[in-house]
């Protein structure tokens, strides 16, 4: 358990998130044509979110934006391998390109869970950004198609990421030894 009054270690600072947010947004571009529909996945991937449409604005990319919010963890620090909509998007998806937005893959069942379903609902196509991901944890055969971050495996807050929902608004990405 860990005491919500910590502060973690620095694991990616500020600048060099925005840095990477920025590259990111300019790869994501290049591949995008046509409408394009972002869904965000909430609650982690909120800061992530804001900073990557601002960054796609600078490209000319003028999405429509929409958030789910999907759980697997609860209060804990691992995935229970269940994943439940808790919030549904409100838009129609079909015939759109859809770009989920993430915090992090891991097992990748959200992820998988969330592209299957754009694609259930008619989306053109569905492609996945993350901003970490974990490797070696995948429980389902799963790759994003942009990832901002590869990292350990740490448990890590900040930035959007929360342990009991604590930690979201830290600036950077931390970890706990």
């Amino acid at each position: 358990m860990i005491a919500k009054d910590r502060i973690p270690q620095t694991l990616i600072t500020e600048t060099h998130i925005r840095e990477r947010v920025a590259t990111l947004a300019a790869e994501i571009a290049g591949t995008l044509t046509g409408e394009v529909m972002l869904v965000s996945l909430l609650r982690g991937a909120f800061m992530f979110t804001a900073d990557l449409v601002r960054e796609l604005s600078r490209h000319g990319i003028r999405p429509r934006i929409d958030f789910m919010t999907l759980s697997s963890y609860g209060d804990g620090t691992e995935s229970s391998g269940k994943v439940v909509v808790t919030r549904d998007i409100s838009d129609d998806v079909n015939g759109r390109q859809v770009l989920i937005i993430d915090d992090i893959l891991e097992s990748g069942r959200t992820r998988k869970f969330a592209h299957d379903l754009m694609l259930e609902r008619g989306a053109r196509s569905a492609q996945i950004a993350v901003l970490l991901e974990k490797p070696g944890q995948r429980a389902v055969p799963l790759e994003a198609d942009f990832v901002g971050f590869v990292i350990e495996d740490k448990f890590v807050v900040g930035y959007g990421l929360d342990y009991a929902n604590a930690y979201r608004e830290l600036p950077f990405i931390g970890y706990f030894e």
